[in-house]
């Protein structure tokens, strides 16, 4: 059982094709593959499926380490979307893949970046009920509340503008409670960040997998929010992995522009696809 993992600014993604598993890919399977004791370890898994549409080159599923499902990854879609056109799913520079959060069409620029437009942000959703139509909010958090915007880009995002305190904030200790707020019933994706001008600096605590050197969607949230804040497009945010550039139109329709590469390939060991095979959620 073939795999390769794939990074983007340091968030790093086993992908496997379903057509190679022999079994399920559970939960308790995902959190084996990704631990970096028992398994491969990752951030995530891709899964990239044929897809019975003409339409869509073809479909991706995508898992955090805890098992939990994710709609979409900025970077792990990038991740995919070049891993298709390396091993010869399309020919194409432009073309379509169905996630669980709808279509998304990327145009390739070269082997190693394309653009991806992502689809239209907006700050009402079921992901934040009973919000008024500007997204805003408050959340209580390690003793003290935090003014937020939530933004929907097929995930839910929260965006929280700190200033000059972003670098001492303790993600760890402020993310979790702003993640599992009962205010945000798919639990919610946080990004803390400053603005200045066209650029955003921004640290990120993802849903089900804890503070990470990077996130697609994250850096979209935070963007989207500068731009609703007076930020003039396209927006260059910087993370802690490095920079990605985001392109909103006033509709807030989004493109996402960035770089991912191949890490490494292999095979499962006949042991350790044996032991996946005994794991059940």
């Amino acid at each position: 059982m073939k795999f390769e993992k794939w990074q983007a600014l340091g968030n790093d993604y086993v992908i496997l094709e379903q057509a190679d598993l022999p079994w399920d890919l559970d939960p308790p399977k995902v959190q084996r593959i990704c631990d970096p004791h028992f398994g491969v370890g990752s951030d995530g898994i891709l899964l990239i499926s044929e897809s019975r549409d003409p339409e869509y080159v073809a479909g991706l599923r995508i898992f955090n380490p805890d098992g939990s499902e994710a709609e979409l990854s900025g970077n792990g879609a990038r991740e995919a979307i070049l891993y298709l056109r390396r091993h010869g799913w399309t020919d194409l520079d432009s073309f379509t893949i169905l996630t669980e959060s709808g279509p998304v069409t990327p145009t390739i620029t070269s082997e190693r970046t394309c653009s991806v437009e992502l689809g239209r942000a907006t700050t009402e959703s079921a992901d934040f009920p009973g919000s008024d139509s500007d997204g805003r909010g408050t959340v209580s958090s390690a003793g003290q509340e935090w003014a937020f915007r939530h933004v929907s880009i097929g995930n839910p995002q929260c965006a929280i503008e700190v200033g000059s305190g972003l670098e001492d904030l303790d993600l760890g200790l402020i993310g979790p409670e702003i993640e599992n707020s009962e205010m945000f019933p798919n639990r919610t994706n946080v990004s803390f960040f400053r603005a200045s001008g066209s650029r955003v600096r921004a640290r990120i605590f993802e849903r089900g997998v804890g503070e990470t050197l990077s996130s697609g969607t994250g850096a979209t949230g935070a963007a989207v929010a500068a731009f609703l804040g007076g930020s003039e497009s396209p927006i260059t945010v910087e993370l802690d992995g490095g920079e990605l550039q985001v392109e909103i139109t006033p509709d807030l329709d989004v493109t996402l522009s960035g770089w991912a590469e191949p890490i490494l390939s292999g095979r499962f060991s006949p042991e350790m696809i044996e032991s996946l095979g005994t794991i059940s959620g």
